[in-house]
């Protein structure tokens, strides 16, 4: 456990003492102290000009500290009425319960569509590449346009992924009671609402996705129930939302309630059958005191009878029920549901408490109370740029414990 908290916190420091340091570096003027047209040999210092020159010198270090410095006082101000789009960087080691030790580079961004508009908050764009010793690397790119006075928006996700993955089979016995089996997994995604507003904090809009996965090398074949080792689905469906949050990425008041429908078309992939899925969403989020925000999350994934096994709904992740293997847990419906306190401790240092739980099962009437997982952790948090959160959290559940670095909040 030791072990773990040290590397965790080697991550953060290494986050911070890259960022920009290919930019730091760079010194303004001249590298040498060789005059215009007199050769180094031909020109020897006086004393005066030997201690101006060390003086000079102190005060470019003392420069490179101070840029370095000045850049962290000011990443979390919200540069995004100056610049086209505001990116900061960050890189260094990562640590997932599902993928190890691993080293990461992170980009996160805030910008304007239309930055004479000072009512709409920013929208924001994230950017990951990740590798462990695992043998996984991903690359990943999200984001939320916002548009036309916020009138208008577009919410995306695309990833790439391969990763050497466990897996139990499908259901809560299999995950609770099965022996752990590996395989490799190749997974494309790609995912993109388009929404517009019609009256006040209420949206509606389409949604399309498409997801290509590949399994490899499986341990023990048998827990697939005989299903293929390779899928393809294209989706396309509707979404209503209503959303009255003061900033996507880490809301500090409001309401989220999201009801999105997809349809698989048989002739759109190679699942052998047209295929559906239900995702609903309620978030709710309250200033309690100075720095106090109180967040509840209700999540649930209704998938059709013959959903392949890529496409079923997996329980953990960064997200919801931190600290359990995403998908140890897996079947075609899942309901989660989570209470976050988070408190600001000290300028951009802050901590999280976190409770809930979440059932996986394979249909309304086969659900079972006693199925239900336990879930509760605490997190701590570093402002990396305005109200974009840079997390470390350590969650536990039932017979399980791990911890997560990412950014943004969980939800």
């Amino acid at each position: 456990m030791l072990t773990r908290i040290t590397l965790l916190l080697i991550a953060l420091l290494c986050t911070v003492v890259t960022v920009r340091s290919a930019e730091c570096l760079r010194l303004p003027g001249r590298d040498t102290l060789q005059l215009e047209g007199v050769s180094s040999a031909e020109y020897v210092m006086t004393a005066p000009e030997a201690a101006a020159a060390r003086t000079d010198t102190v005060k470019r270090r003392d420069g490179f500290m101070r840029r370095i410095i000045r850049y962290f006082e000011n990443s979390n101000v919200d540069h995004t009425f100056e610049k086209k789009i505001d990116f900061s960087f960050a890189g260094g080691p990562s640590y997932s319960k599902n993928r190890s030790l691993g080293i990461g580079l992170l980009a996160a961004g805030l910008y304007r569509v239309d930055r004479t508009d000072s009512v709409t908050v920013p929208s924001d764009v994230s950017l990951f590449v990740n590798a462990s010793i695992t043998g996984y690397y991903a690359v990943g790119l999200s984001g939320n346009t916002l548009f036309d006075r916020g009138d208008q928006r577009v919410v995306y996700t695309l990833m790439f992924s391969s990763a050497p993955t466990s897996f139990w089979g499908i259901g809560y016995d299999a995950g609770r009671y099965n022996p752990e089996s590996t395989y490799s997994e190749k997974r494309y995604t790609v995912e993109a609402s388009y929404l517009h507003r019609v009256v006040s904090k209420l949206y509606v809009g389409g949604v399309f996705s498409f997801d290509y996965v590949r399994g490899l090398k499986f341990t023990q074949p048998a827990y697939l129930n005989g299903e293929k080792e390779r899928y393809t689905a294209t989706g396309i469906g509707a979404v209503v939302e209503f959303d009255s949050r003061d900033f996507i990425p880490n809301p500090y008041r409001g309401v989220y309630v999201s009801l999105k429908g997809q349809l698989f078309p048989k002739g759109l992939g190679n699942c052998g059958k047209t295929l559906w899925r239900t995702t609903f969403t309620a978030d709710y989020y309250q200033r309690l005191w100075k720095g106090g925000i109180l967040a509840t999350d209700l999540y649930a994934i209704f998938n059709s009878e013959g959903t392949p096994w890529p496409m079923l709904a997996r329980l953990g992740g960064s997200q919801r029920m931190r600290g359990y293997y995403q998908g140890r847990y897996t079947d075609n419906n899942m309901i989660t549901f989570q209470v976050e306190l988070r408190q600001r401790i000290w300028r951009r240092i802050g901590c999280t408490v976190w409770g809930g739980a979440g059932n996986v099962f394979p249909s309304l009437n086969r659900f079972d109370w006693s199925h239900t997982l336990p879930n509760y952790g605490v997190g701590l948090r570093w402002e990396f740029k305005k109200q974009v959160n840079v997390r470390m959290d350590y969650g536990l559940g039932k017979d399980t414990s791990g911890f997560l670095l990412s950014i943004n909040e969980a939800f």
